[in-house]
């Protein structure tokens, strides 16, 4: 076969899958029946294994089909809230179709990591038992790849099931390649798995592997949640030895003012301390409180 033969034969292929994949598509739009303003949500209309059957031996295109829409799926949802929500915390969202979605592409292409990632970071606030259902399954179809041991762990470790995540862990520290530090994170489940040093160590960790930016995004907000949480907490031993000394809660922050200095706060022009996002806290008068500022981008739970 010359090199001209091959091209044709090649550019014929890619024109078969891609039309394959529209077929995909249109079965099942063809086969969805027209929205009733009464439901909630939507279903889905075609299995995997069905999806599997009629995309023509084009799985790996069909999978990118279904992963798409399980990430416009998600956006939609998102704008429709209309408000600044974290991609772990979508449990509000009646996100019913992410599972099913995640399950098609994962079928048609067992060896795409990217939907296992999603449904470890994003689907246990939807349905915890399908993103370790899922998670697992790729772990059974990609049994050398040890990030789905980082990710399935993740999710044990949310739920505060620290002795199946330090085993989890433990089982990717084994794998061929694995760093050295999932060996220690086995160590600190065991020892801290609630700590706050854990919980900077799992998002950083997350941050430093993962290629999906909205995945990094969403580990980065929360270690600035965690370093917001150690800096109020912080706060409050403050406040508690200015009581102790005058006996009365501060009502300003002007009386803290050299100490906040001193201690490395950012302050604004009043004298209040700012916040990871650089938005300034509210001090609550006669409390010895202190709260997030209006338009904090800190993570509030």
């Amino acid at each position: 076969m010359n090199d001209r033969t091959k091209t044709t034969s090649l550019g014929l292929l890619i024109v078969i899958g891609m039309t394959a994949t529209v077929a995909l598509a249109r079965f099942v739009d063809a086969r969805r029946p027209a929205p009733d303003p009464t439901i909630a949500d939507e279903s889905l209309y075609l299995n995997a294994r069905t999806a599997k059957r009629i995309s023509l031996g084009f799985n790996g295109l069909a999978a990118d089909w279904y992963w798409m829409r399980s990430l416009q799926y998600v956006g939609r949802k998102i704008i429709e809230q209309g408000q600044n929500v974290a991609i772990d915390d979508l449990g509000q969202l009646n996100l019913k179709l992410l599972a099913p979605l995640l399950e098609n592409a994962t079928t048609l292409d067992p060896q795409f990591l990217d939907p296992y990632e999603y449904a470890a970071v994003v689907l246990p606030a939807v349905d915890v038992n399908e993103a370790i259902r899922i998670t697992r399954k790729g772990i059974e179809a990609n049994p050398t790849v040890w990030r789905l041991h980082q990710q399935l762990g993740y999710i044990y470790w949310q739920q505060g099931d620290y002795a199946t995540a330090a085993k989890v862990y433990g089982e990717g520290a084994r794998l061929p390649g694995a760093p050295v530090w999932l060996e220690a994170m086995k160590a600190r489940m065991a020892a801290e798995g609630g700590s706050r040093s854990t919980a900077r160590e799992i998002y950083t960790r997350m941050f430093e592997q993962s290629a999906d930016e909205k995945v990094k995004d969403m580990a980065q907000r929360r270690l600035l949640q965690l370093e917001s949480l150690d800096q109020r907490d912080g706060l409050r031993k403050l406040f508690a030895t200015y009581q102790t000394r005058t006996g009365r809660c501060p009502d300003n922050w002007r009386r803290l003012e050299p100490v906040l200095r001193s201690i490395g706060f950012s302050l604004d022009a009043s004298g209040a301390p700012l916040d990871p996002s650089g938005v300034p806290y509210v001090l609550t008068p006669g409390k010895c409180e202190v709260e997030l500022g209006a338009g904090s981008q800190i993570i509030a739970k």
